[in-house]
């Protein structure tokens, strides 16, 4: 952080503050002439005061004279070494000169005052570029654009910058991928995608293609499983049999479809009074609609006698079961023209099941870094702990068979003291709840 300059002896401070804030201000306002009789007021207070000589300096650069306005400069940061906006005026001044080496060292000072100033950081990439390294420019570039928070708002002099620093970063990964597959090319020869996809995501971080993702579940982590996003088919030989099935339940869900609309209920449902800002479009909204067979281990017998073939399908798998939170199976509607916002789910001691059954054109699913399409009669298992999102930009609805199943990294014992454990949270708060809305 930029400290204020020294107070020299005998110097009233704040009236020097005072006058190059109205200085500045004018300058702002295009008021040179004002501008130049508070500087010399400012003179003939403090002419040696950091600020004073900052002052003149830029007015030096201003008229053409980055000569003077270097070696006033200089004579400041001696006094004010802390003072950043000394270093970025006197690099300036350098680069006026085309002193580069010289600009760089001054603003690699300016980034020991703060390492993470978007200024020194785009001016020393640039100078890098003058320099004939752009490798180390991108690198620089790199570092600018991770202080921006989201939606930043910048003056349009700087988002300009910022828009040639993101395409430098990506020109550069472009030119590492290159290189970096021109050593690994060979070794792809007769690998499976399985076999290379763990490093495929690897080298997309470094390239800055991608992020990895990790479980951030609203309720519980189970530490030191697997970090996935889609499970390999391979670890859930049951999906066959589940896919096997896909037309019987298909059909199951359009009689549901045809005679029971009513039972189809908004799948986001929560009280006014909560904190779901991402869910504000969705709630109690039937544009994601749930027909539920098992809702929280709570089994729906009306809609089950419906879908017999369905919950025969279910009754064969590792569904989880926990009174009161699991199992849950249900048809997930999804309304035309609607998008699921990126969210996360309870625990990452379950996973859920897809299996697709009406997909139109236009539809898509991702989950932390990886998008996929649904494909009718083809499922797949994914950890919705992880960030994930979904979508349908088609015209008609899509629907979907969703349940969950233990994550089978867990070991039998660790299914009972999770089993046990979200038993004993629930029942702990809920007589709490219970006399919340007790008359």
């Amino acid at each position: 952080m930029s400290t204020p300059a020294p107070k020299p002896q005998g110097v009233d401070e704040q009236k020097v503050a005072a006058l190059v804030r109205a200085i500045d201000w004018l300058l702002g306002e295009r008021r040179e002439a004002e501008a130049l009789g508070l500087l010399q007021q400012a003179e003939a207070l403090a002419p040696e005061h950091p600020l004073v000589l900052h002052e003149r300096a830029r007015r030096h650069l201003a008229t053409g004279d980055p000569h003077a306005a270097r070696e006033l400069l200089e004579r400041a940061v001696s006094v004010a070494p802390r003072h950043l906006p000394l270093w970025l005026t006197l690099a300036a001044a350098l680069r006026s000169l085309g002193r580069r080496p010289d600009e760089l060292r001054a603003l690699d000072r300016a980034l020991t005052v703060d390492p993470a100033h978007l200024i020194a950081l785009l001016q020393k990439a640039a100078v890098l570029d003058l320099m004939q390294q752009p490798r180390s420019a991108a690198s620089v570039y790199a570092n600018a654009l991770q202080t921006l928070a989201p939606g930043t708002q910048l003056p349009p002099a700087v988002a300009a910058h910022v828009q040639h620093a993101r395409r430098r970063v990506a020109e550069n990964a472009e030119a590492l991928a290159a290189a970096v597959e021109a050593r690994i090319g060979p070794l792809r020869a007769g690998r499976s995608p399985g076999e290379w996809h763990r490093f495929e995501r690897c080298i997309d971080r470094i390239l800055g293609r991608r992020r990895i993702y990790t479980p951030e579940p609203t309720f519980m982590l189970f530490p030191y499983l697997n970090n996935v996003e889609f499970f390999p088919r391979e670890q859930f030989p049951w999906l066959e049999a589940v896919e096997a099935a896909t037309h019987a339940i298909r059909e199951e869900l359009l009689g549901v479809l045809s005679v029971d609309q009513a039972g189809i209920q908004p799948y986001i449902a929560y009280d006014e009074n909560q904190p779901i800002a991402q869910w504000k479009e969705l709630n109690h909204s039937r544009r994601w609609g749930a027909y539920f067979l098992q809702n929280e281990g709570r089994r729906v017998e009306e809609h089950m006698a419906r879908c017999p073939r369905t919950v025969a399908t279910l009754a064969e798998l590792p569904q989880v079961d926990i009174p009161g939170h699991g199992p849950t199976a249900f048809f997930s509607i999804l309304d035309a023209h609607t998008r699921i916002p990126p969210h996360t789910g309870v625990t990452n001691t379950r996973l859920t099941v897809h299996l697709p059954l009406i997909v139109p054109a236009g539809c898509g699913f991702r989950v932390g870094g990886e998008i996929r399409e649904w494909q009718v009669g083809t499922a797949w298992v994914f950890d919705d702990s992880i960030e994930h999102e979904a979508w349908n930009d088609s015209d008609v609805p899509r629907a979907i068979l969703i349940f969950d199943i233990w994550n089978p990294a867990l070991t039998p014992l660790e299914r009972d003291l999770v089993r046990e454990a979200t038993t004993a949270i629930g029942d702990y708060y809920k007589p709490e709840v219970q006399s919340e809305v007790r008359p």
